[in-house]
Parts: structure tokens; sequence; C-alpha cells
């Protein structure tokens, strides 16, 4: 297992960038603010890569050493045919980076898909997950809203710009968005196999389980944020959560799927305050 560095974005003099080989395939991690700042990991959905979280970073770095990872098959890390994209799996390599970055206690963050992924990340590891928020993660396949677009076929890979803008228009409150090239490249830079394969695995952890129900289990504290005019999800599907014991529910108002990239203050806002209630555990 070797770590090799990467050119940094973001922020040239804070963001660190590399690539960790883990035993089954290499990831690409991100890390800014203070490296003794307590742990706040940050997953993204499908499709997407560290680079959604990019506007929303630097609100939560004056209190937290964040972390992002690009999950298999996205972004800089790698995109095999013959490697497993199961979300336990998913979550498997996510605590092994962490173990490879000296984190024992994280505040898990987890976009869409991504929420989906922390959750199994806290049923493995609930050793290092001290608490979990799920922006705009849909709790059962009850609440999934499906696509008016046709399903895209291998011949039509790669796509071209407006292709993907189509794609991915549902994940935003409006129509006409301006979605920034660099996630338009990302999601061109994924295979056919990896883009489709981690889309059926998430289907396939929801159709084992909700997430109310895993997280019940858990006992871990939880937050909720839902954008209320999500084009994906139902919004009021939110309140699935509140059987979870102790789960708090943010409903963002003109916010879409992605309030991390359409307002990101005003996401920031109740994951602050949540994180400080529950950081002092995650150093």
């Amino acid at each position: 297992m070797t770590i090799s560095d990467g050119a940094p974005h973001v922020n040239a003099e804070a963001t660190a960038s590399s690539t960790l080989s883990l035993d089954d395939a290499d990831i690409h991690v991100c890390q800014d603010g203070p490296r003794d700042a307590p742990a706040l990991l940050l997953i993204h959905g499908s499709a997407s890569s560290t680079r959604s979280w990019d506007p929303l970073v630097p609100l939560l770095t004056r209190a937290h050493r964040v972390i992002r990872i690009d999950l298999l098959g996205h972004g800089r890390s790698a995109k095999p045919t013959d490697q497993s994209y199961a979300l336990p799996d998913q979550a498997r390599r996510v605590g092994a980076a962490l173990n490879r970055l000296d984190v024992k206690h994280a505040i898990v963050v987890g976009h869409s898909s991504g929420g989906a992924v922390a959750t199994a990340l806290a049923e493995q590891r609930p050793d290092l997950v001290t608490a979990l928020a799920l922006i705009n993660t849909g709790p059962s396949l009850d609440a999934f809203i499906a696509p008016e677009s046709a399903a895209i076929g291998p011949s039509q890979w790669p796509l071209t710009d407006e292709q993907i803008r189509q794609f991915a228009s549902t994940g935003f409150s409006r129509a006409g968005y301006q979605i920034p090239q660099d996630l338009l490249d990302e999601v061109r830079a994924m295979t056919y196999h990896s883009l489709t394969t981690t889309m059926q695995a998430t289907r396939h952890y929801l159709e084992q389980q909700t997430l109310p129900d895993r997280l019940t289990a858990l006992g871990k504290p939880l937050l909720v944020i839902f954008g209320e005019d999500d084009r994906r999800w139902r919004s009021s599907s939110a309140a699935d959560y509140r059987t979870v014991p102790g789960a708090r529910v943010e409903l963002l108002p003109g916010l879409g799927h992605s309030p991390l990239l359409e307002d990101p203050p005003r996401t920031a806002t109740p994951l602050l305050a949540f994180t400080a209630i529950h950081a002092a555990r995650a150093d």
C-alpha cells in the first residue's frame, strides 16, 4: 500500500489531494482544514465526486478537518470492471482510507446515495462513526421519483455536455441551473459500467432494508437535510426519518436535490449546528 501525492484543488494553500492504494483499488481523497480539528467526512452521491462539495468546504474548515473521498468508479478513483461496487464494499474502502489517514472518529455526511454509503459505513464501523448527516438521501425506494427521460444505453457513452446536463437536470430545483463544467467532466470520466453498477448497488441496498430501519438499529445521532423541491426523491419522505429516535429533520424551501451546490450557506447552517454538538467525540 502506498500514498502518492496529487495536485491540490479548491484552495491551493489548504487542500491536500492524494491517492491511497488500498488492497483492491486506488482511492482518491482530499483534506482541508486543520489536521488536529475534529474529522468531518463528506461522501458524494452517484455520478458525482469530491468536487461536488467544493462550494461547501470553505464553510466547514474553520471547525473541522474536512475529508472527501471519491468512491470507487467516480472522480479520480479507479474505475475497474472486476471489483465490487456494492455499497458495503464501498463503505469498507472508505473505512480503510480513514484508517490510513489515522482517523479514529468522524462525523459522516452523505449526499444522495452517499448517505446510504455513510449508513453502511456506520453499520460496519460503529466505533468510527460518531454521528450521521444525510443530505437529500431517499429513505426507501418508495420515495424515488422515476425520471421522465429514457434510460442511457451503452451505445450513447460517453455522453455529450448537453446529454449530461439533461441527465443531471433533476439534481437541481430549477431548469436552467448552470452545472459547473468540472462536474460535467467528472460524469464523462466515468465508465458506463461504473455509472450503472453504482446506481444498481444503491437500489439493491435500499431493497434489502430501508435507511430509517437501519439507522434505528444503529442508534447514532442523525441529521437529515432535504431540499424541499427535490425532483429525484419526494421531499415529504424526509419525515420517514423521524422514526429514528432523536433524529433532526431540516427542510430547505426553494432548494432541490443538491442544496450543497445550490445554496451552500443555507446547507452549512444546520450542518454546523449539528456538528458543533457532536464534534467533541470526533477527534
